[in-house]
């Protein structure tokens, strides 16, 4: 066994000390996991990747109870995790924008509006993959290991437990339902 797949299993039974050494072990993948996700946008928050994963990590710390079978199905979750905080992000900013504490000041009004564009698209790429759990939870999970996580189909066949075929079409398959939703 593995000394990740260890931990992992310690972590599973509560051990806070193996969460603290998975962490720090797993730290420099994580940092590219969130580096993938946040070259999707960093024009839209104001996160940037150290400041990304460390809030992974204390949503990961947090969380009730982690059971990762291996590492794929950790990464699985991370990337799930990293999605939830920029969108999280995005909301913030958008609620501050409608009327938080400081006044608004419109500098250049197009730099305004393609931020607003590339937010409205995170939040609704979000609602469109809480929709397409409702009907195929594997579809997401590819979406996120593969969009940003920036998986390969083999890493993805390997955390899910399926061919790289399956990935393909799973792929395709939630592409083709995402570019309808978001139409």
């Amino acid at each position: 066994m593995g000394q990740v797949t260890l931990l992992l299993k310690r972590v599973g039974d509560g051990d806070a000390r193996a969460r603290d050494q998975l962490f720090s072990l797993l730290y420099e993948d994580l940092r590219r996991l969130a580096h993938s996700r946040m070259r999707r946008s960093e024009t839209i928050t104001l996160l940037n990747t150290t400041s990304l994963v460390h809030d992974a990590y204390l949503r990961l710390v947090n969380a009730k109870q982690l059971n990762f079978e291996d590492r794929g199905k950790f990464f699985g979750y991370a990337a799930s995790v990293m999605r939830a905080i920029v969108v999280d992000a995005v909301r913030a900013r958008r609620a501050d924008r409608r009327g938080g504490q400081a006044p608004h000041v419109v500098l250049d009004t197009h730099i305004s509006e393609s931020a607003e564009q590339a937010e409205n698209q995170v939040i609704a790429v979000h609602d469109a993959l809480d929709e397409l759990a409702k009907l195929d939870e594997r579809l997401v999970k590819v979406v996120e290991m593969r969009y940003f996580a920036g998986y390969t189909e083999e890493e993805i066949a390997s955390s899910l437990g399926v061919t790289e075929r399956t990935v393909r079409r799973d792929w395709d398959k939630a592409r083709t339902l995402l570019f309808g939703a978001l139409k």
